[in-house]
C-alpha cells in the first residue's frame, strides 16, 4: 500500500507542528512557520474550513493513514455509541503500528508499521502482519523470541527504556511485550489535535 515518503519535517511545518508518530526529528526554531522563502508571510487568518483541514491532516499524517482508509475510521467512528473525537481516537491508537510505537519497540509509527510488515510482532502469542490490526484491551502485543536476538531488535528496545509510555499500556522490557491494559481514551493520544474539527470536516460528505 502506498505511503507518504517524502520529506517528513516538511510536513510538520506546513502543518504548524510535530508529528512524534511521523517522526522523532525535533523541529529547530522558526520551523513553526510555514515552509518556502516566503513562508512567514503566507501565515494569514485561516478560515473554519483550513482550520478543520489542518487538524484532520495533523491526524493523516501522524497516523501514517491514506484518505480513503482514515474516511472509513471516521465513518466508523461516527456510527459508534458515544462522541465520535473520542471514538476516533481510540480506533487510530488501537491500531497494531500505533501501539507497537507507544509500547517504545520503534522509534516511529512508520518504523513501526515496518516491523509489523516483516512479521517481528505477535498479538497473543500469534503472528500478525497488519498494522491496522485492532488490538483490543487485555491483549498482548510481543516480539517473536527469534527476532529478539536480531542487533537492530536489541537496539531498538534499548533506546525504547528511555521512553515514556501512556497508561493504558503496560510494558515488560525483559519479556519484551506490553499488554493494552484498557482502551485509549481522548487525552491519550500523543498529538495535539482537535477531533471534533476533524469529524465536522466530514460531517457533510458521510
Amino acid at each position: 500500500m502506498a505511503r507518504y515518503t517524502g520529506p517528513r519535517l516538511r510536513v510538520c511545518r506546513a502543518l504548524g507542528t510535530a508529528l512524534p508518530g511521523l517522526t522523532n526529528r525535533p523541529m529547530k526554531e522558526g520551523h513553526s512557520l510555514p515552509p518556502g522563502q516566503h513562508g512567514a508571510r503566507r501565515r494569514g487568518k485561516s478560515s473554519d474550513y483550513k482550520v478543520r483541514l489542518v487538524e484532520k491532516q495533523k491526524l493523516r499524517y501522524h497516523y501514517g493513514i491514506l484518505e480513503t482508509q482514515f474516511r472509513r475510521y471516521v465513518t466508523k467512528a461516527s456510527r459508534m455509541r458515544g462522541a465520535a473525537g473520542v471514538n476516533l481516537v481510540t480506533l487510530l491508537e488501537s491500531r497494531l503500528d500505533s501501539v507497537v510505537w507507544r509500547l517504545g519497540i520503534a522509534a516511529t509509527i512508520p518504523a513501526a508499521r515496518q516491523l509489523v510488515v516483516h512479521g517481528h510482532v505477535l498479538i497473543d502469542g500469534k503472528r500478525v502482519d497488519r498494522p491496522s490490526a485492532q488490538v483490543t484491551a487485555g491483549q498482548v502485543v510481543s516480539i517473536c523470541e527469534k527476532s529478539r536476538t536480531k542487533p537492530f531488535m536489541q537496539l531498538a528496545l534499548e533506546q525504547g527504556l528511555q521512553r515514556v509510555r501512556p497508561a493504558f499500556l503496560e510494558f515488560d522490557p525483559a519479556k519484551a511485550a506490553g499488554k493494552m491494559v484498557v482502551a485509549p481514551g481522548k487525552d491519550d493520544i500523543a498529538v495535539q489535535v482537535n477531533t471534533q474539527a476533524v469529524i465536522e470536516y466530514y460531517s457533510q460528505m458521510l
